[in-house]
């Protein structure tokens, strides 16, 4: 859990974490869209560029960013593989042995899908680290506040989504703790099996969950004692605002969704 960045904020100041977290958030959305819309490199290309931007003004490392891929490197190489070896394309094949071959067209493809699950995995942790969990928090809360008109928990569902983050870099650093302290109790975490691997996990699991349970207890009491009663008559120390920044996100994220779609119109397919 020690290589999980997402969660984590990167304290600086920056052009990109001074933007409104409401439209961060609907920039990510929409970003999403875009690289699903995306059909060819071209289309990705854009997405690429939106991307490098974003990271350039952000002030975070590189490879700070570069991290977040470590989390999801064995889905990416698993999905390349399968595509790489299964996908099946005209003309001959550059090798093929019983039932896996590799095309030309299997290559591009794997290629297409690697390049639009990073950008997806990047794009997403570059959220968390430039916006606080409060600042995500009361970003949800705002884009969801017309469901307060169906008396939808909107407050709860971001207060969740805030402590959830919170908790992440809490849990990984106990996970640490817990797994130090039974390889000094003579633990082997490294050694075996995938099997034994899976059961030497246990001695970690279990005092991890006790403590993630014990965390939320008192964190409960310390709200109780405290009189939280939720967002009734609730006031916001620092209220959102659109500024400047705000109009040159939104201008990008326009021009990135129109981009890919006009190529996805003009150019086509991604082989």
């Amino acid at each position: 859990m020690k290589e999980v960045s997402f969660g984590q904020y990167y304290p600086v100041s920056s052009f990109v974490h001074r933007v409104d977290p409401r439209l961060k958030i609907i920039f990510l959305i929409a970003y999403i869209v875009a690289i699903f819309l995306a059909t060819s490199f071209y289309g990705l290309a854009v997405c690429a560029f939106a991307l490098i931007l974003i990271v350039a003004f952000s002030r975070v490392p590189v490879w700070k960013v570069l991290r977040a891929i470590r989390g999801v490197a064995f889905l990416i190489l698993f999905t390349a593989a399968i595509n790489i070896f299964f996908y099946r394309g005209e003309g001959d094949p550059y090798f093929s042995w019983t039932v896996f071959a590799v095309y030309k067209e299997g290559v591009l493809f794997s290629a297409f899908l690697v390049i639009r699950l990073i950008l997806l995995v990047t794009l997403s942790s570059m959220l968390t680290y430039t916006t606080t969990p409060v600042s995500l928090c009361d970003g949800l809360e705002s884009l969801l506040t017309p469901l307060k008109w169906i008396r939808f928990p909107v407050h709860a569902l971001a207060l969740i989504m805030s402590l959830a983050l919170r908790m992440i870099p809490i849990l990984s650093d106990e996970t640490e703790r817990i797994k130090s302290a039974q390889m000094a109790r003579g633990a082997d975490f490294s050694s075996g099996n995938p099997v034994r691997r899976v059961r030497a996990m246990i001695p970690i699991l279990i005092p991890l969950l006790i403590s993630a349970f014990r965390r939320a207890d008192e964190l409960g009491e310390a709200m109780e004692a405290r009189c939280y009663m939720g967002d009734k008559k609730r006031t916001k120390y620092k209220k959102l605002h659109f500024t400047w920044r705000d109009l040159v996100a939104f201008l990008l994220l326009a021009a990135v969704v129109t981009g890919v779609v006009l190529l996805r119109v003009y150019v086509g397919g991604v082989i």
